[in-house]
This record gives C-alpha cells, sequence and structure tokens, in this order.
C-alpha cells in the first residue's frame, strides 16, 4: 500500500502538541533551576576540606553522570515510593529525577568555572578577613554563574531532551502526544517529523547562544 505524506492533517492536533510542549518546556525549567541551586552546592562539597562532605558529593555526582538516566528516572518512580511508604506520584519523580541528574551536571560546570578563578581573589578575601559564607555569596557565587553561563545553556539543551523520557512514566510531554497522534492517525512519520522539528529547533537555537555567549565570555576574560 502506498503511503502519502500529509502534514495538513496535524494542524487540528496542534493544541495536543502544544501542551505536550509546554509540559516538556515546564518540567526542563524546574529541574533546571533546582538543578543549578544542587550543582553549586554539590560544588562546594567537592572542593572542601571536610572529607566526608567532600566523598559524599562525589559520589553522588559519579553515581548520576554514570548511570542511565531513563534508569534514575525508573528507580524514582518505583523504587522511591517502596522505600518511603509514600505515592510521591510520577510529576515529583520526574522532577527529582531529572533534577538531581542536572545537579550532576552542574556541579561539574561550576567546578570547572570556580578553578578559573584567580587565586589571588581567595587570598584578598583571607586579607579582608571576609567570612565563608560573604566569600561564597559576593566572590565565588556571582563569578562562578557568569562563568558557567555557556555550559548551563548546553546543560538545559541536555536535560531538555532528556526530559522526553519522562513518557515512559505516563507524563502527558511532547513524546507522549506526538505518540498518542501517531496512533490516532496512523501518520507516524508526519507526527514523529515534526516532534524531532520542535526538539530540534529549541535546542539548536539555545545550543547557537550559548556558543555566542562563551565566545563574548572567552573575550571580556
Amino acid at each position: 500500500m502506498q503511503y502519502t505524506l500529509d502534514f495538513s492533517s496535524l494542524l487540528q492536533y496542534s493544541d495536543a502538541l502544544w501542551t505536550g510542549l509546554r509540559i516538556t518546556l515546564i518540567y526542563t525549567a524546574l529541574s533546571l533551576i533546582i538543578g543549578i541551586i544542587v550543582g553549586f552546592l554539590a560544588s562546594l562539597g567537592r572542593t572542601s576540606t571536610n572529607l566526608l562532605v567532600r566523598g559524599v558529593t562525589t559520589i553522588y555526582v559519579e553515581i548520576f553522570r554514570d548511570t542511565p538516566v531513563l534508569l534514575q528516572l525508573f528507580w524514582f518512580f518505583f523504587c522511591l515510593p517502596i522505600i518511603l511508604g509514600l505515592d510521591i506520584g510520577n510529576a515529583i519523580s520526574v522532577v527529582i529525577s531529572l533534577s538531581l541528574y542536572m545537579g550532576a551536571l552542574c556541579c561539574e560546570t561550576f567546578r570547572s568555572a570556580q578553578r578559573s578563578i584567580g587565586s589571588e581573589q581567595f587570598d584578598a578575601c583571607i586579607a579582608l578577613g571576609l567570612s565563608a559564607r560573604v566569600k561564597i555569596l559576593y566572590v565565588i557565587l556571582p563569578q562562578t554563574i557568569l562563568r558557567s553561563v555557556p555550559n548551563l545553556l548546553s546543560n538545559a539543551v541536555t536535560i531538555f531532551k532528556e526530559s522526553s523520557l519522562v513518557s515512559t512514566v505516563g507524563m502527558t510531554d511532547l513524546i507522549f502526544q506526538s505518540q498518542f497522534i501517531a496512533d490516532s492517525t496512523s501518520r507516524p512519520i508526519e507526527v514523529l517529523t515534526v516532534a524531532a522539528g520542535i526538539y530540534f529547533v529549541i535546542a539548536f537555537t539555545t545550543t547557537r547562544i550559548a556558543t555566542y555567549l562563551e565566545k563574548r565570555l572567552i573575550s571580556s576574560l
């Protein structure tokens, strides 16, 4: 049987695709925000003089960087509720899983940025008698964020693409909606091509912005 492409048939499903994309972007944004916070704290832990703190944060980062995101998602969805004896739902398990994965990525990003901060600035903090809290908030944090922006955007692209896995635990994201529409219309080529195009446009645009900012940052340092 000959298959005839008809992308116009998807127009009636544009609302469903938009709903799926909106959910994808929401979970990407939540994971990014929480992951940045977790990642910065973990980066401080990995450079701590306390062996216990450094050991715990190192184990956390290595576990989440060296295991599949899908496996992490399944663990928090299926295993964590059993351990806690609570039904935390798929939304919370998705946020926890993606945020911790993002935190592991951001930890290494922040750690690299902190290494690029001149040692004379830390010496100046000691000479001025600044407390650790003041040094972190007013010296380390601003410069770390500034130097990390390009890589953070790259991490955002990574978590945006990895968020496509949330459909496996029943989240109605872009992939879930695309699969549903493809099954309903028997037009998988058109639906999945459009979904791929949406992911590509967003990821490519963000990557170009990251590259531009990286060049600006290098020229300003």
